[in-house]
């Protein structure tokens, strides 16, 4: 038998890592859930790249929903390159690396502090110059990630900032469903969708639909399949796509419905379907689909966590899919772990 993968054994360990943080992390959950509802935010600013864009692309669309806070995401750029100031008095930011080193997520998030806003780090590093930069640090917790490709520490960035969510507005239902997650999560990796490698298998072009919180799931299955198998996804809202993209839609062409248990489950599963009478092959994670190809989905009971069961199936299916097209989904060409832009 062949030794695990890197991303194999991390997959595996996201359970673990999940837990780890919901039992170490309720002293600095509290005390920056605290501050940042003594802020009371009109706006809530996002610094991160990458797969760390994506947690907070989730977290956008849970603030938004679930608290009525908007969420803008700020470009490091601003800050690094162009020198400007804004005015963030009445903001939050959350600057989210798990490395926490890049010198544009530490310019861009040392700026919005200084512009006034309350800013909070969601990192893996919590000696870094970006927990240095920030007023309130949440430590991850999801242990060393040796895999380039970003997997427990995307999910627990999404987790952690979920919990920053539920303190800030007291949301019993949500702090239970987060600790009901690491079992789900388990059942998630678990999932077979092996069917989906017969469908992409000899194509290079796909595309990840999503709505609200599992779009950021999209985006971040996208970016996977380009940096561990070397296929090129576009992640797209499941409204959107209809939108300008469906015209290079033929037979057979690939499609994954990333639904979620939500209020968005229904249009995604509308849209599943249209693609599939255009003649694309579709894959939905929704028993709704009439005529898309269903997947095993392992269902969380709460709309803001069954989008993270779909990323750790998704994260099993594409390790698998990588090595089976002859790819080490550990060593992604032209990547490495840490990445620095300025």
């Amino acid at each position: 038998m062949n030794k695990p993968t890197f991303m194999q054994q991390e997959i595996a360990g996201i359970p673990d890592a999940v837990a780890t943080f919901l039992e170490r992390s309720s002293s600095s959950i509290a005390k920056a859930g605290a501050r940042l509802r003594e802020k009371d935010p009109l706006l809530i600013a996002t610094v991160a790249r990458g797969s760390s864009d994506h947690a907070a692309s989730y977290l956008k669309y849970a603030a938004e929903i679930h608290a009525g806070i908007p969420v803008a995401s700020l470009g490091p750029s601003i800050a690094s390159i162009f020198g400007a100031r804004l005015k963030l008095a009445r903001a939050a930011c959350l600057a989210i690396s798990q490395s926490g080193k890049s010198p544009d997520i530490v310019k861009m998030a040392g700026t919005a502090r200084e512009g006034g806003a309350l800013a909070i780090a969601l990192t893996n590093t919590a000696g870094s110059p970006l927990a240095d930069a920030c007023d309130e640090v949440i430590d991850i917790l999801a242990g060393p990630e040796r895999s380039v490709a970003a997997t427990k520490t995307f999910v627990n960035s999404v987790v952690a900032g979920l919990a920053l969510l539920a303190e800030c507005i007291d949301d019993e239902g949500l702090r239970r469903a987060l600790a009901a997650l690491p079992a789900r999560l388990e059942a998630a990796r678990n999932c077979d969708w092996n069917a989906l490698c017969e469908a992409t298998e000899g194509r290079d072009s796909l595309f990840i639909l999503g709505r609200g919180p599992s779009f950021a799931i999209a985006a971040e299955a996208a970016l996977k399949f380009k940096e561990t198998s070397s296929v090129h996804a576009e992640a797209y809202s499941s409204a959107e796509v209809m939108h300008g993209p469906v015209s290079i839609v033929g037979g057979g062409f690939p499609v994954l419905a990333l639904a979620a248990r939500d209020a968005a489950e229904r249009s995604i599963a509308e849209t599943a379907d249209e693609l599939t009478a255009k003649g694309a092959t579709v894959f939905a994670t929704s028993d709704t689909v009439s005529s898309a190809r269903r997947l095993p989905f392992a269902a969380t009971g709460h709309t803001l966590t069954d989008p993270l069961s779909l990323i750790v199936s998704f994260y099993a299916f594409i390790e698998a899919f990588a090595r089976r097209r002859g790819l080490d989904p550990d060593k992604p060409t032209h990547l490495r772990k840490v990445t620095e832009t300025r």
